[in-house]
């Protein structure tokens, strides 16, 4: 019998407001049985509507964070604007699925391979098989794209900071 994932309400995500604070994201809890504001895919799933993400206490963790990943790695004129859909293209959604993990690492009772098991377990596919095979070994992409927005630093660490457009030096002028 697989562990089941771990939820909002598990003491492991204690820490999430925390985590979550320097991005100027809030977390707002919803009873048990409500609809979650903003959620897309609507059941227990997290929702976001501008600096708020929404949870009940059966809202996966992972859930969570990833709806929290699309609010830093958006731009900025789709935050200011956000209810719902955080939209995306498919680099930043790989860069969302990247960040998700990372951060999933500074939570101590999670860290990423626990992560990657339950992103597993809820069905996320990655063309490799697993989330720990991307993750290991095809998402050096993802990785790229959250540096090159300021997102984590040069050593793969979150920077702490939302998404910035770093202007990459031109080629053609060297």
């Amino acid at each position: 019998m697989s562990t089941p994932v771990v939820s909002c309400s598990d003491p492991i995500a204690a820490p999430l407001p925390e985590l979550l604070a320097p991005y100027g994201l809030t977390l707002r809890w919803v009873d048990a049985g409500q609809p979650i504001p903003g959620s897309f895919w609507g059941g227990s799933e997290a929702g976001l509507v501008g600096d708020r993400l929404y949870v009940r206490p059966d809202t996966p963790l992972h859930s969570a964070l990833h709806e929290a990943c699309h609010y830093i790695c958006m731009d900025p004129q789709r935050r200011e604007n956000l209810d719902t859909d955080a939209g995306g293209d498919y680099d930043e959604e790989n860069g969302v699925c990247y960040l998700q993990i990372l951060l999933a690492g500074q939570l101590p009772d999670m860290g990423e391979e626990r992560m990657q098991a339950d992103m597993d377990a809820w069905g996320y596919s990655f063309r490799l098989g697993s989330t720990k095979a991307w993750y290991e070994r095809d998402a050096q992409d993802a990785l790229a794209w959250l540096k090159r927005h300021g997102i984590v630093d040069n050593f793969g660490q979150p920077t702490w900071a939302l998404r910035m457009d770093i202007k990459q030096p031109d080629m053609e002028s060297r």
